[in-house]
């Protein structure tokens, strides 16, 4: 008796673990990762959001290769170490592949994991070049590159406004700096540029570098960096009488950009970033649905909402998970997302430059028309 109640243990045990085993499979999990906690995790959640609507769509259908998708979030609270320690855990997680991340430096040295695990990772918003220039045939982003928008601001201030006199700022980050240093290396002698200096992100008094800009009698400022400093930047340039016109790149097109400067002080604030998705037909069913489910589209839940798209299709092409496979489909393939057609380069990058310009008017951005 003692052997069979033995026996029958074991059986029942191995019927717990065969079920364990059986609902692993039957599963293909994504994993997303950004700051979803901390100063900018705004951004974060736009990413969940946009990728909830996307898996959410794909299991009404049934799914991918008869498997549902679960989505794995990953917490890098915008900060490089962290970010590869969440790396290491949604690769020991065994997610198919990564949406991710936002930061660029995160991403830089996120990339090095899934590179050496040889899975696909696609990021929504990571736009400095050196990204996709290390020949990581898994890496890709759906977004620009800070090249570009630094080319297009460039351009912008030279021949639109006309300006001659502009003082930069960048806030040390792989990002930020790299932005601006694109931007400064676009003007050539087109533009004096009278102050170049930096601020530390997370800081929240900017008075001293502020006043010592104001000295110098820029026509314009430009900051690389995001929103939170961006907003800071703008709101106490204003209380101590600097009141020249701000410019900034995609990290900065916020509704907390507004809260935090104030609608009167952002009012006149130039950006750079991708065309307005309510005037692209192919947005307008993503759209519809977001508003309905989260409220306001945030800048970078439509790029999520394409990339993890991307990403399943390219698995469900490959009839298969495996990271190799997948990544040559995503290089094979062109793909129909929100945004419209999206093909990538050997690198890893989206044909063609997707900046415009943007101004912020009465609280709001829109798309930069010359009077």
């Amino acid at each position: 008796m003692r052997r069979f109640i033995i026996f029958l243990t074991a059986i029942l045990l191995l019927a717990v673990l065969c079920s364990g085993c059986k609902k692993k499979e039957d599963v293909i999990k994504i994993g997303i990762a950004g700051p979803m906690t901390g100063a900018q995790a705004k951004m974060g959640m736009d990413f969940r959001n946009g990728v909830t609507i996307a898996a959410d769509e794909w299991n009404s259908r049934g799914g991918i290769l008869g498997k549902k998708i679960e989505i794995v979030i990953g917490d890098d609270q915008a900060d490089p170490k962290q970010a590869v320690a969440v790396a290491n855990k949604l690769v020991n997680e065994g997610v198919a592949g990564i949406i991710g991340h936002f930061n660029s430096s995160c991403s830089i040295p996120a990339s090095d994991v899934y590179n050496r695990a040889g899975i696909p990772m696609i990021t929504p918003a990571s736009t400095n070049p050196q990204l996709t220039e290390r020949g990581y045939r898994g890496v890709f982003r759906v977004c620009g590159r800070d090249d570009q928008q630094g080319k297009v601001a460039a351009e912008f201030i030279i021949n639109k406004l006309k300006i001659k006199r502009v003082a930069i700022i960048h806030d040390k980050t792989t990002y930020g700096q790299g932005l601006a240093d694109e931007f400064k290396k676009n003007l050539g002698s087109a533009a004096d540029v009278v102050y170049y200096g930096s601020i530390t992100q997370g800081d929240k008094d900017f008075k001293t570098v502020l006043a010592s800009i104001k000295e110098k009698k820029p026509e314009i400022i430009y900051f690389g960096g995001i929103y939170p400093e961006t907003g800071l930047l703008v709101k106490q340039s204003r209380e101590i009488g600097l009141n020249v016109p701000f410019m900034s790149g995609d990290g900065s097109i916020d509704p907390k950009f507004v809260e935090i400067a104030g609608e009167k002080a952002a009012d006149g604030t130039y950006l750079t970033f991708s065309p307005d998705p309510k005037n692209i037909p192919a947005a307008k069913d993503f759209m519809g649905k977001y508003n309905a489910k989260f409220g306001e589209i945030g800048p970078y839940s439509i790029y999520a909402y394409d990339a993890i798209n991307i990403l399943l299709n390219a698995i469900k092409e490959a009839g298969s998970t495996d990271g190799k496979a997948v990544i040559e489909k995503l290089h094979s393939m062109e793909f129909s997302g929100a945004l419209g057609k999206i093909r990538f380069t050997e690198k890893g990058d989206v044909t063609g430059s997707p900046y415009v310009i943007w101004i912020t008017k009465n609280g709001k951005f829109e798309e930069y028309r010359k009077p």
